[in-house]
């Protein structure tokens, strides 16, 4: 393969023409910021997991912010997480004023070990909230986790970025716990380029985050600029953020939505192909999986010691190949702020450790061709062999 011409991204998003014609209708409205549009977006997304209501957000960071503010996280309280997740779930709780206290993953998947948290939250009365990470689209331990959370008096945000659209017996993920968070990033298995969906149990949570989603007013900016009998009157109930989505985003939403449940089966496709392909290999470990996982990662290890190459060398050598790859993640107790704002080391988080330094992400994405992935399977098969010991 030529690394010039026949490159193979990490991640691609699945645009048609259905979204192209959403988007062209919404700025021949001359409304294209957060409007009907996007309330039609909320409504579709709530019915589609089976909920009340849905408050779209222009990310998932932002939605994550809303929730924990929403369950009064402030100075003085905790919120726990895994290392293993992205930034921002931590970051949050710090633009709270909060702080964070940090968990390993289990020992069986990348997801925040319920072990671990029981220790933790045994431990320490000020932990106020608790962020679960589906990490790849592989389901958390959710029983084990509520049980939890409910024993120590904790509330639980499900964060779903990876696992929609994952159902569990239970709901959706991101309608298990106090509340649940969604991202339409880019990379997403539906996305709106950026944005999110946030979504609760409580109705006084809901009110909270959507007054708080834009600047604390009282109403919809769409609601006083759209009708001869509008009026521009409003107030300030609350000293709000500007979390909304716009109506040119959620339209991209609204057509990606109707293709969830295709694009999760194509995405299956190649999990399925990958895990025939890698299982049972002496030298690679495949991801666990679950008969619902959303494969929004395909997380490949390198068993230790049974390669001359590390992870490092591994991955540069399919990227030399044409294979875009990534690494998810890299535990925020290596970041410097987490580290030295806490005092962290390797050591307090093996599993997370260990984990991340044996993992590559590979190409996963819906309208990925057969031939695209044959060609992932070949590399990585090709350097796998090459390398044994």
């Amino acid at each position: 393969m030529s690394a010039n011409t026949d490159f193979i991204p990490f991640a691609r998003p699945s645009i048609g023409p259905e979204e192209e014609r959403a988007v062209l209708e919404v700025l021949r409205s001359h409304w294209i910021t957060t409007g009907r549009v996007a309330r039609a977006f909320e409504e579709e997304f709530a019915a589609f997991i089976g909920v009340r209501r849905a408050l779209a957000v222009n990310s998932a960071t932002s939605a994550l912010l809303l929730a924990l503010e929403a369950f009064g996280v402030g100075a003085g309280d905790k919120v726990a997480t895994s290392v293993y997740t992205f930034a921002s779930d931590a970051a949050v709780v710090r633009h709270l004023g909060a702080e964070v206290a940090f968990c390993d993953i289990s020992r069986d998947d990348y997801n925040i070990s319920p072990e671990a948290l029981e220790a933790l939250l045994a431990g320490d009365r000020s932990i106020k909230a608790v962020i679960a990470t589906h990490v790849g689209g592989m389901p958390c331990r959710m029983d084990e986790l509520l049980g939890i959370c409910r024993k120590h008096g904790a509330r639980l945000v499900e964060d779903a970025a990876h696992a929609f659209p994952l159902r569990l017996p239970g709901g959706f993920a991101g309608t298990l716990g106090d509340a649940g968070i969604y991202s339409f990033y880019a990379t997403k298995t539906i996305t709106t380029a950026e944005g999110g969906m946030v979504v609760a149990r409580d109705e006084a949570v809901l009110r909270r985050m959507s007054t708080m989603r834009l600047h604390g007013f009282d109403r919809e900016a769409w609601d006083r600029y759209t009708s001869k009998t509008s009026s521009w009157r409003y107030d300030v109930v609350e000293a709000g953020y500007k979390c909304n989505l716009p109506d040119i985003l959620a339209a991209i939403g609204r057509e990606q939505l109707k293709k969830a449940e295709l694009f999760r089966e194509q995405r299956r496709a190649v999990a399925d192909r990958y895990l025939e392909s890698f299982g049972g290999h002496p030298a690679l470990v495949c991801p666990p999986s679950h008969p619902e996982h959303a494969w929004h990662l395909f997380s490949l290890r390198l068993r230790p010691g049974a390669l001359r190459l590390g992870r490092d060398e591994f991955a540069d050598l399919l990227q030399a190949a044409g294979i875009g790859i990534s690494v998810h993640f890299i535990p925020l107790h290596m970041m410097s702020y987490w580290s030295k704002r806490y005092g962290l080391s390797d050591s307090d988080f093996p599993e997370a450790r260990d984990k991340f330094l044996s993992t590559i992400s590979l190409p996963i994405w819906q309208g990925m061709s057969s031939e695209q992935t044959e060609a992932v399977v070949e590399a990585a098969l090709a350097l796998a062999r090459g390398e044994r010991r």
